[in-house]
């Protein structure tokens, strides 16, 4: 297969995402003027493929080929946030952002000596029921050995497998022998909502990212902190990379008064908003939590409560990510991730590159910065904000 065909795939995946998007018009002037009639780039590539015939010491796949071509047009955009995913990455994506997926309920990288590693294992899942724990490392699935194989492939032998359940073979640290764990096969929750009540009736809830099922998990967790007595609420975005605009503004809908959460505006002006109902506005004293790392969604709820002064936000600067992505699968299951609009907060400021400044500008303890775990009392941005609703 040669990668000129490549080349016109590419192009006219890119050429039906613009038809759906703007009309023909532009989508015949992309043609035009854009990669199909620059012959040039033809010409390049298929040079390239000649050298790799003629030197290149090991075996090439045609098929890895043609995704890289397809990544790198992406990736020549020069935005960090636009990306290509091939339909294997782009289903492990759907997963994570729905928040829902079938399988063991772990997290996995690759491991250097081969095999996977285990990263994280999802409280209540099937894998910690199986006691599987983190660093573990796994080299075969059902007397498979996996000890070569891609993540993904990893991956899909055990959420395509068909079965119940998969044996792994796990080696742990302290164990001489290898051993023997089966789990179950199960839908399996993304844990992003964790509450807790802490002293004077206040509530706490910290939010990891949001996802599909977030707003559900959020409203249990403030229904059940609610029950036990809770009058004033700390919501914690440190940390928080953002996630799904249908999610936080769902959360939002809970907590603003009627009237503008979010708008958007793409680069032709087109502008698109999102409005709370106002139904069920938070009625008690709100602190926000952020920091350096809390970016898109995060920052469109922090800027929301911000601007409409229902509660204090505390910490530090956030991110500074005010544009918004849309995702559009091809119809080979491969997908696109586009940079396509920036947003606006409630009173039009646009955080890119700028980000949110806290009300209350709190640094968190140097001494605390390599500390894996920290608590709730030496946690100083988590006590300044207690002292703003006192």
């Amino acid at each position: 297969m040669k990668h000129r065909e490549y080349v016109k795939g590419v192009v006219t995946g890119v050429v039906i995402t613009a038809v759906a998007a703007v009309g023909i018009n532009y989508a015949e002037g992309y043609l035009n003027g854009g990669v199909l009639a620059d012959q040039s780039h033809v010409r390049k590539i298929e040079y390239l493929e000649k050298l790799i015939d003629q030197d290149y010491l090991g075996e090439k796949d045609e098929d890895k080929l043609a995704e890289g071509i397809y990544a790198g047009l992406l990736y020549g955009l020069g935005d960090v946030y636009s990306r290509y995913y091939t339909a294997d990455e782009y289903e492990q994506e759907t997963s994570s952002t729905d928040g829902a997926y079938v399988g063991i309920g772990i997290s996995m990288e690759k491991n250097k000596e081969g095999g996977v590693r285990v990263v994280e294992c999802y409280e209540g899942g099937p894998g910690e029921k199986a006691g599987l724990k983190i660093d573990d490392v796994i080299s075969a699935i059902d007397g498979e050995d996996i000890t070569d194989k891609e993540l993904s492939d990893v991956v899909n032998m055990i959420r395509k497998s068909g079965k119940d359940s998969v044996v792994l073979t796990v080696h742990r640290d302290g164990e001489e022998n290898a051993l023997e764990i089966e789990t179950e096969i199960s839908d399996v929750d993304l844990p992003s909502v964790f509450e807790e009540m802490l002293d004077d009736n206040a509530g706490y809830i910290r939010i990891t990212e949001f996802k599909g099922n977030t707003p559900e998990n959020y409203l249990d967790a403030f229904d059940s902190l609610k029950e036990r007595g809770m009058d004033k609420l700390v919501i914690d975005l440190r940390d928080n990379p953002g996630g799904l605009l249908t999610s936080v503004c769902e959360i939002l809908n809970h907590v603003l008064p009627e009237g503008l959460i979010v708008y958007t505006e793409d680069k032709y002006g087109n502008r698109e908003e999102e409005t709370s109902e106002g139904k069920d506005p938070l009625e008690i004293p709100l602190a926000v939590l952020v920091n350096e790392n809390s970016a898109s969604a995060s920052e469109i709820f922090a800027g929301a409560v911000q601007d409409y002064g229902i509660g204090k936000i505390v910490g530090t600067t956030t991110y500074g990510k005010g544009v918004v992505q849309s995702i559009r699968q091809l119809s080979d299951g491969s997908a696109v991730k586009l940079t396509v609009s920036n947003y606006y907060t409630p009173n039009g400021n646009s955080i890119n590159k700028v980000g949110i400044q806290p009300d209350v500008e709190v640094k968190l303890d140097s001494e605390l910065l390599n500390q894996d775990e920290i608590s709730h009392d030496e946690d100083n941005q988590l006590q300044a904000a207690l002292d703003t609703l006192k």
